[in-house]
């Protein structure tokens, strides 16, 4: 009774607000407001408003939740749990097929990887200095002044 009393305050001075903004001929905000102002009268007539306080006053719904709540800590539990044996997924990733984020992709299985592999066979097998790595990216930071 008190939560439908509440809402229908609300949506009075809701009303209210929208008929001093349409009164100052900003028709489109009024109308937004009158919008919103409606909601709680709405919510009342198809009765979520009394679902809600029955459910707010209910120590059997608050102890569902509690259960509810316990449920998901210990999914979450278990997933750390899972994660941190695996060592952060890069096991289960292998074993599964698939690639998680956070893992690396087997070289075969890239194709840029696979690219570069076929012209390095070209080359005897020579990989680039560590400092031929990063050239483009140094000339870059030249380039700006970096």
């Amino acid at each position: 009774m008190i939560a439908e009393t509440v809402c229908s305050a609300v949506s009075a001075a809701g009303l209210g607000i929208a008929v001093v903004t349409a009164y100052r001929r900003r028709f489109l905000a009024a109308a937004r407001i009158a919008a919103y102002s409606l909601v709680p009268v709405g919510l009342v007539m198809t009765g979520v408003v009394g679902w809600l306080s029955d459910t707010a006053l209910s120590p059997t719904a608050w102890a569902g939740f509690g259960v509810l709540a316990g449920a998901w800590l210990l999914f979450a539990t278990t997933r750390a749990v899972e994660r941190r044996r695996t060592g952060a997924g890069a096991d289960a990733a292998t074993d599964t097929g698939s690639i998680r984020p956070g893992t690396t992709a087997p070289a075969s299985s890239t194709p840029a990887l696979r690219q570069s592999q076929g012209k390095g066979q070209g080359q005897q097998g020579k990989r680039p200095a560590s400092g031929d790595d990063f050239s483009d990216i140094e000339a870059i930071l030249k380039k700006h002044g970096i």
